[in-house]
């Protein structure tokens, strides 16, 4: 390792560090890093092994995974290096009140889908993907757009973490960025290839403690090294930072960040297969204690992160390059010392190969089981082909990231297009859980009706003018309404949501007219949220189905008969204080 790199004042404000130079790790000292790493990444994938690899455990780890590992992983599944490039970019435009509105409302929406799980799990308890459970509830068409919207959102989640990889190691070192997300697409394929969904959650534990360790000691370091609280008071002397970005209670914050991200990251949560596949591998009796602990981990760490921007704000720094995405390694560039800067690359990489791999893992369960177990049915799939069209799936789907990233594609409008699905698809797929009514034909038409309504709002195909741009606003307040009821239902039921629900509306209604529709990115989640719900309330409530529960238990299961299980083998060992479940049985 060694310092090196063009100077911090050259070109930009940059405060100069104490060496006055950005601190690089150079070729070799990258390198050992990287080796360190994913060297034990892979020790640990190879250690968990089995000579015949269990198909559903390479899905779902045996339904049975215990507390410390699933919240790990939960919280580092999270915890992706987009987060915390997003967290430190928000401090820098927004201010104070940035990271909180970035870290507090994705931290509370983990909390806020717990019980959803409880509801799903207590359903389909050894399903393998939601879209799996859809199939089971409605069809073939319901199935297929679930888990067509987590194939894409999956690949673009891929494709952004290859090119923060790359980024940051073609930042810190004379590596191109070609190398860099080279380098990180073979270490994350690897050790997830052998081994699957069990591999990623057990690297998980250590990557999380890698990554909350790491924070701890960068962000006082960089606090401390860069003027302390001084920084502040002469911020605000130089002009740096306008009254809006010194406020906790920032309106701008809240409208172009929070509110937003509410909507964003509960979509994420309920129709993410990442998520979906952490819930149906955690053991049912610890579901609430493993979201709150993600929940209090994301947060934390998030917004802790995210103060790197403020001080970048504060200290008067522009970006190098003009990209707010290098802040985060400029700031630790420019003043920690390289033993420091390799901790805070460690950091970087270890949150970019948690989310990675968990992309991977949920990219091969969706494949195994809704293309390919579904299509010729459960008794009839073959366990082995199965888990050779898993490793299959990982190595096209890197292949297609590395592509993606290389093209340089606009990643930005795929993710709010794809995010923008997800918000199409919570009410259809949550009220899929609860309420016998809902139709195949409800489902479908509602998801449908909400994105060709999303569409010309968020990216302004037609201007929100005139009876439209009313339109549009009515739509939005009654959004807010749908996603705060949503919220509401999980933990208080019903009545409450519905009250909830209408209070909100009522209370948005007087000034969303003529307010809502200078903010497209809010506008367009809480359209998604409101036109979904409407259709499909409205194509549902005059049914006469009713849908009996106990049928999706029945059709969703293991599909591997043959293999023994994780459970299994641990009875073999002799734990006499758990019995071995046989495979394809309901609990």
């Amino acid at each position: 390792m060694h310092v090196n790199g063009p100077s911090a004042t050259k070109g930009s404000p940059v405060p100069p560090a104490p060496s006055g130079e950005i601190a690089q790790l150079g070729t070799l000292g990258v390198i050992l890093l990287l080796l360190l790493f994913y060297g034990g990444t892979m020790w640990m994938s190879v250690a968990i092994s089995r000579k015949k690899e269990n198909a559903d455990d390479y899905m779902t780890a045996g339904n049975n995974i215990g507390f410390g590992v699933s919240a790990a992983s939960m919280t580092a599944t999270w915890i992706w290096a987009s987060s915390m490039y997003a967290s430190v970019t928000a401090g820098y435009t927004y201010g104070v009140s940035g990271p909180i509105h970035y870290g507090l409302w994705g931290a509370l929406m983990i909390l806020f889908i717990y019980p959803f799980g409880k509801r799903i799990r207590a359903v389909a308890p050894r399903a393998h993907t939601l879209a799996e459970v859809m199939y089971a509830r409605h069809g073939r068409s319901s199935q297929l757009m679930l888990a067509g919207s987590n194939v894409l959102g999956s690949v673009i989640s891929l494709t952004s973490n290859f090119i923060a990889g790359g980024a940051i190691i073609a930042m810190l070192s004379p590596l191109s960025f070609g190398a860099g997300i080279l380098i990180i697409a073979g270490g994350v394929l690897l050790y997830t290839l052998w081994s699957g969904f069990r591999a990623s959650v057990l690297t998980d534990f250590a990557q999380v403690m890698a990554m909350l360790g790491a924070a701890v000691i960068i962000i006082p370091a960089v606090f401390f090294l860069a003027g302390g609280p001084s920084m502040f008071a002469d911020g605000v002397a130089s002009g740096a930072v306008t009254p809006e970005q010194e406020s906790f209670f920032s309106s701008d914050a809240f409208m172009n960040q929070g509110a937003p991200y509410i909507a964003a990251v509960l979509a994420y949560a309920i129709g993410n297969q990442t998520i979906a596949q952490r819930l149906f591998a955690v053991r049912e009796d610890l579901i609430k204690p493993t979201f709150i602990t993600a929940t209090v981990g994301y947060g934390g760490t998030v917004i802790g992160i995210g103060m790197l921007g403020v001080m970048a704000l504060y200290l008067g720094i522009e970006p190098m390059g003009g990209d707010v995405n290098n802040l985060m390694p400029q700031m630790v560039g420019t003043y920690l010392p390289v033993v420091l800067v390799a901790l805070a690359f460690i950091m970087i990489i270890g949150s970019l190969s948690s989310t990675a791999d968990s992309d991977l893992a949920a990219l091969s369960s969706i494949v195994m089981t809704d293309i390919y177990g579904q299509s010729v049915g459960r008794g009839k799939a073959n366990p082995k082909l199965m888990l050779l069209i898993g490793r299959i799936t990982m190595i096209v789907a890197t292949g297609l990231a590395l592509f993606f990233a290389t093209a340089r594609f606009n990643i930005l409008d795929l993710l709010v297009f794809v995010g923008a699905l997800w918000g199409c698809l919570v009410f259809p797929v949550i009220a899929s859980f609860y309420w016998k009514k809902v139709t195949n034909r409800a489902f479908t038409i509602s998801v449908i009706a909400a994105l060709a309504i999303f569409l010309p709002v968020r990216f302004t195909l037609v201007p929100l003018t005139g009876a439209w741009g009313l339109f549009v606003e009515l739509l939005a307040i009654i959004g807010v309404g749908v996603v705060l009821g949503i919220m509401a239902f999980g933990f208080f039921g019903l009545r409450p949501a519905v009250i909830v629900g209408a209070v909100a509306t009522l209370v948005v209604l007087p000034f969303g007219f003529g307010y809502l529709r200078d903010f497209e990115t809010l506008t367009g989640s809480l359209v998604a949220y409101s036109v979904s719900f409407l259709v499909c309330y409205l194509l549902s409530v005059r049914s006469s189905q009713n849908f009996d529960f106990s049928v999706i238990r029945k059709v969703t299961g293991d599909f591997d008969e043959e293999t023994p299980t994780a459970e299994a083998d641990e009875a073999d060992e002799g734990d006499e204080d758990r019995t071995a479940v046989p495979t394809g049985s309901d609990r």
